[in-house]
């Protein structure tokens, strides 16, 4: 679906948007499988061309984030630092958009990586080279936590322990990290949501920044649960937000684990319809957290289940109607550019 680009001089830094090759992976996972093989299907090649692609459909992005998904991994290092490679691929592409060749825009000016943090205090050198191979993008690390009892939520592709970010091991790692002054991202499920407040609270000074609103879930047996489940969250969601050390994604609600909506990959849904979707997760956060700890995100491309990139963006435009001018330039590039410390792309913008 095409849509008229609202407000198409809006500076947008999209703070959350993935580079992979999963073609030699897709024939691999095993079935049966929830729709996350038909929602990457579209995208199981997705580099600096397709990136680009939908970035220059009319809105105005001025810059990107790179968010870690285990791609490009350096399988000639030991297992710690294999991801090593990921960051070098993306400050690769990062070098390519930065040469003007492409225009203004700054694709992954931010490099965001990981590192297993249950490796305790020896995630040091990891970290170290992770930053080294970031060439100065590199922001910080994501050590996903989400799980669920259920093994149909997620499906293979995903392998976090139970009580991931509460382990013994994590927070020791975690706290070795935390010297760095980097950012955290982190990935968990709607059930999980009181293990990112434990750790926020442990963490004070931490940069923590909570992924795709929190993740909400309507998914096999969570499916036609959302309504039931919302107090849960955003009682969660009122509690995190009392952690100043905490901003809010507001985005990937449009994944096939979400379920807004519930038919994809791309069917063709209008900006409006989606934003209804999306209107009480994204009106909560940004009440809790304000526009100076939220951001919108494209979460792109898992969020391509939902809609084309340019309509995800009129959907978070009509969403942010009432806000101020101000309070947009916020949602839209401001708390980005300062959470991974990008101001320098708002400069003339």
């Amino acid at each position: 679906m095409s849509e008229e680009i609202l407000e198409p001089e809006l500076p947008i830094i999209d703070p959350h948007h993935h580079l992979w090759d999963l073609r030699p992976l897709v024939p691999a996972f095993p079935e049966p499988r929830h729709d996350f093989i038909e929602a990457i299907a579209g995208a199981a090649y997705y580099t600096f061309d397709e990136l680009m692609a939908d970035i220059n459909t009319g809105h105005n992005i001025i810059g990107t984030v790179f968010m870690e998904c285990g791609a490009f991994y350096d399988a000639t290092r030991d297992d710690a630092l294999k991801s090593v490679g990921e960051v070098e691929f993306v400050n690769g592409v990062a070098a390519q958009g930065a040469s003007g060749l492409y225009g203004d825009i700054r694709p992954c000016a931010g490099i965001v990586g990981h590192a297993d943090l249950t490796l305790g205090d020896a995630v040091r050198p990891v970290v170290e080279a992770l930053v080294a191979a970031g060439n100065g993008r590199f922001r910080g690390i994501r050590h996903a936590s989400a799980w669920d009892a259920d093994p149909e939520v997620l499906g293979p592709p995903f392998h976090a322990p139970e009580g991931l970010y509460r382990s013994d091991a994590f927070l020791v790692g975690f706290e070795a990290y935390s010297e760095y002054g980097l950012t955290f991202d982190a990935w968990l499920l709607e059930p999980q949501l009181g293990d990112v407040i434990e750790l926020a609270k442990r963490f004070p000074e931490q940069v923590i920044i909570l992924d795709h609103c929190g993740t909400p879930l309507n998914i096999a047996s969570y499916r036609g649960k959302l309504h039931e489940n919302f107090d849960r969250w955003r009682r969660s969601i009122h509690a995190l937000a009392e952690c100043p050390n905490v901003s809010v994604k507001l985005g990937g609600l449009a994944m096939a684990f979400c379920g807004m909506p519930e038919e994809g990959p791309a069917k063709g849904h209008g900006s409006e319809h989606l934003a209804a979707l999306w209107r009480p997760y994204v009106e909560t956060c940004i009440e809790s957290f304000g526009p100076d700890r939220a951001m919108f995100e494209s979460n792109y491309p898992v969020d391509r289940w939902g809609a084309s990139y340019s309509v995800l963006w009129n959907a978070f435009k009509r969403l942010a109607q009432g806000h101020s001018a101000d309070e947009k330039r916020a949602l839209f590039a401001g708390t980005a550019a300062r959470v991974y410390g990008m101001e320098h792309l708002l400069d003339g913008a």
